[in-house]
């Protein structure tokens, strides 16, 4: 699946709007979004030309053709690379959790699925689950019963939410929490299976579940260390 991505964009709030026009205009119609405060230094802002306010984080998935387009229309329609305005970046996916998934996730796309890729070297990945307001406990317990240790839990909206209905034939809440979970790349599938047999898409929690390829971990030696003493 190397030719799929999450592509993350980050923007002052007040432009957001502007941001969500453009990718409207090129089917990316669904994703999520959470609200954060920049953190880093006024060096790094002044180099970046960004400002120490409100941010709007923003996770949508694009073919490699989308992103080529909207690419262009980031640098031409909106001056992306005027300082101030903002980042948009894409993180190759391995893997999507369901073929109505992907397919309401990418909706308006062109795209030809592949065999399931990983990274040469990857030993880890970066499992990322979307749920319903509410019901991560549920989500969390699912992924723990397929091998997961711990999660990381945030909140967001999603957008596009409304054609759920349509697509998928169930009833998605546009509030919404991203859990993040970090796996060895051989317990991704239990996790990611766990998680959609008991928290999925049939079920109240109704989870949408991804995962990306993790290059380099700092942080898991110890968790590492103990598994393999067991």
């Amino acid at each position: 699946m190397s030719e799929l991505y999450m592509m993350v964009t980050i923007t002052n709030r007040k432009y957001m709007s502007r941001f969500a026009a453009l990718y409207r205009e090129n089917q990316i119609e669904v994703g999520t979004v959470s609200l954060g405060m920049g953190t880093a230094s006024s060096f790094i802002l002044d180099y970046m030309g960004l400002e120490d306010d409100e941010k709007s984080i923003c996770f949508h998935f694009v073919t490699a053709a989308t992103w080529k387009k909207v690419k262009k229309g980031l640098q031409n329609q909106l001056r992306i690379d005027v300082p101030g305005t903002g980042i948009a970046f894409t993180i190759p996916m391995s893997s999507i959790g369901g073929k109505r998934e992907l397919g309401f996730l990418i909706q308006g796309q062109e795209f030809v699925r592949e065999e399931e890729g990983t990274l040469k070297e990857t030993k880890h990945e970066l499992i990322v689950a979307i749920a319903n307001y509410g019901y991560n406990t549920q989500v969390m317990k699912a992924a723990e019963e397929g091998g997961a240790t711990g999660g990381t839990v945030l909140h967001g909206k999603g957008v596009g939410m409304k054609r759920a209905e349509q697509f998928l034939g169930v009833s998605l809440v546009s509030e919404k929490e991203v859990i993040f979970i970090v796996a060895k790349s051989e317990q991704k599938n239990a996790i990611m299976s766990a998680i959609m047999e008991k928290a999925g898409l049939t079920s109240k929690a109704g989870t949408i579940v991804f995962s990306l390829p993790v290059t380099s971990t700092a942080g898991l030696r110890i968790l590492e260390d103990e598994e393999e003493n067991s």
